[in-house]
């Protein structure tokens, strides 16, 4: 069964550590197509491979990696200025304010492509029954 190959053919591919599709935001099948449309939009199709990403659903897990990683580091730089330097209130706001939102869209990309990454791996998407 091919789940959702089209363009691919039967060819067969080398497998794609789940690490490396997710930190260069590639395919899981083939490792070469983009897996994003947009900044956080998943791609329909592998351009490359033309594997069926569209069914994919990492749903929170990203969210949480994210809110649990940024959350506890932006936490402990914060309280180490705090301690070291103790700065207006306003200088929290304008060094955490937009190192919480950089670092969010930094992070959500790799983890949402890794969870999809492992979502394949585990034949969660578009492969079908293990042979």
């Amino acid at each position: 069964m091919t789940g959702g190959v089209t363009g691919g053919g039967d060819r067969s591919y080398p497998p794609v550590s789940p690490l490396v599709a997710g930190l260069t935001l590639r395919c899981p099948r083939c490792g070469e197509g983009k897996i994003f449309d947009g900044i956080l939009t998943v791609a329909p199709r592998c351009s490359v491979c033309g594997l069926d990403i569209s069914a994919q659903d990492a749903g929170d897990g990203p969210a949480v990696f994210v809110t649990l990683i940024l959350g506890a580091v932006v936490v402990l730089l914060a309280i180490v200025v705090e301690i070291s330097f103790a700065p207006p209130i306003w200088v929290h706001v304008v060094l955490w304010g937009p190192t919480i939102l950089g670092g969010s869209i930094l992070l959500l990309r790799p983890l949402k492509a890794g969870l999809i990454a492992l979502q394949y791996r585990h034949l969660a998407l578009g492969r079908g029954p293990a042979p």
